[in-house]
């Protein structure tokens, strides 16, 4: 089974027209994603779903938020530190 993991988009570099790139926070975890072939249009802020590098769609806060909550709930991801740490 293969899963997409929600994250937001902190910053977009779109220098290489052939290749689209934007960093992307996955609930801390910084990574580069290439949003190149998403077919709408992706701002800073908006939240995507990922899957091994490539953004597939861009989804919105709420459902991001939700699914984030699922992974952890699941044991995918580690739990919020309420310090903000």
């Amino acid at each position: 089974m293969c899963l997409a993991v929600p994250g937001r988009i902190i910053s977009i570099d779109d220098s290489d027209p052939e290749m689209k790139m934007a960093k992307v926070d996955f609930d801390g975890m910084v990574t580069d994603i290439c949003i190149q072939w998403l077919p709408e249009e992706v701002v800073t802020g908006d939240y995507i779903l990922a899957h091994v590098g490539m953004a597939l769609s861009r989804i919105d806060e709420e459902e991001a938020k939700l699914t984030l909550e699922a992974l952890r709930e699941m044991g995918d991801l580690p739990e919020k530190d309420p310090a903000g740490g």
